[in-house]
């Protein structure tokens, strides 16, 4: 496996991801789409998730394609989000056709971010506004690090983010992750620069620096309060999965979650993974594929999540310090 031409989950062609945030607010939106509906699923691991509209990406649900997923932070509140990508799809024409009536499919989740230092004193959300633009704003190429969803993320010891991933299999087939941080764990090993994550690294993506010595690792205690942490993310594939297999493969990708921040899934976290896969690449060999696609489904989802903590930067007012601040020569 290597990383696809980008090292995003926009290798996956057809996708796209847009990112809209704000400085004062210290909050953002990344919302991924496509150029048609595709299959979708989702596994929620931590015990302090919060989603929208992701009962009907259950295998057995009557919906089976939807038009995009978003991120958010704000917390609830985020979940307006949803309102404003659905204004921006009913206006291409784009949803569910219930006879002459379309209704864009939207599901969604939230990191909480409102304790980060951002004025969070609006009188009116801004989180739908957001996710109109973030909405319009969807390309192949978009930011990392301290953006989009991303944007006002923290973890146990360092600025979280957003950060993407992605993989070609020697079949041809393309997969790819892209992860929000706010996690209660770290990606880091105790007080070093060297992330959890190091021994599936890419090409010196977060750094080059390798595994950490070997720490000895007391019972973490835990740093943020019930309902503040969370880690979302997007696992992707071109393959023709159905609903089913794509929720294996969100299942499967949270062992990549699991090696890249330690605690992870805590009874604090509302950590989940949604699933996408496009169907553009049929399977030449349905058991080997899957194993694979849900294989590297997990390496990319660590990956992306080094990546998210590596790139953030550093900006005036900040609760934690990024790991460019601490430790970048």
């Amino acid at each position: 496996m290597r990383p696809g031409p980008r090292n995003l989950i926009t290798d996956v062609a057809g996708l796209a991801v847009g990112n809209a945030d704000d400085t004062r607010l210290r909050s953002g939106v990344t919302v991924l789409t496509a150029d048609r509906p595709f299959v979708a699923s989702v596994h929620v691991m931590g015990g302090a998730p919060g989603t929208r509209e992701t009962d009907l990406l259950a295998p057995d649900r009557l919906v089976d394609q939807v038009d995009a997923i978003f991120l958010s932070g704000g917390s609830a509140f985020g979940l307006d989000a949803g309102t404003g990508v659905m204004a921006g799809l009913r206006a291409l024409g784009r949803g569910f056709a219930v006879g002459p009536a379309r209704v864009p499919i939207v599901p969604g989740a939230i990191v909480f971010d409102l304790l980060n230092g951002g004025d969070k004193e609006w009188s009116e959300s801004p989180y739908p506004a957001l996710g109109r633009a973030a909405l319009d704003a969807a390309t192949a190429d978009f930011a990392l690090g301290t953006a989009g969803a991303g944007f006002g993320a923290l973890t146990g010891s360092l600025k979280g983010g957003l950060g993407s991933a992605s993989c070609v299999l020697r079949s041809g087939i393309t997969v790819g992750a892209l992860a929000v941080v706010n996690a209660l764990g770290t990606a880091t090993v105790g007080d070093t620069p060297h992330f959890w994550a190091a021994p599936w690294e890419e090409d010196a993506e977060f750094g080059g620096l390798g595994p950490a010595p070997r720490l000895v690792q007391d019972a973490p205690l835990p740093r943020k309060r019930l309902g503040e942490a969370t880690t979302i993310a997007i696992v992707a594939t071109d393959a023709a999965l159905t609903k089913s297999q794509a929720q294996r493969m969100a299942v499967a990708a949270h062992d990549g979650m699991a090696r890249a921040l330690v605690p992870s899934h805590t009874p604090l976290d509302g950590d989940l993974v949604f699933s996408v896969a496009t169907k553009a690449r049929p399977l030449s060999d349905p058991l080997t594929d899957t194993f694979q696609i849900g294989h590297a489904a997990a390496i990319c989802l660590a990956r992306a999540i080094a990546r998210a903590v590596y790139l953030g930067r550093s900006d005036p007012g900040d609760l934690q310090p990024s790991w460019q601040s601490r430790f970048a020569p």
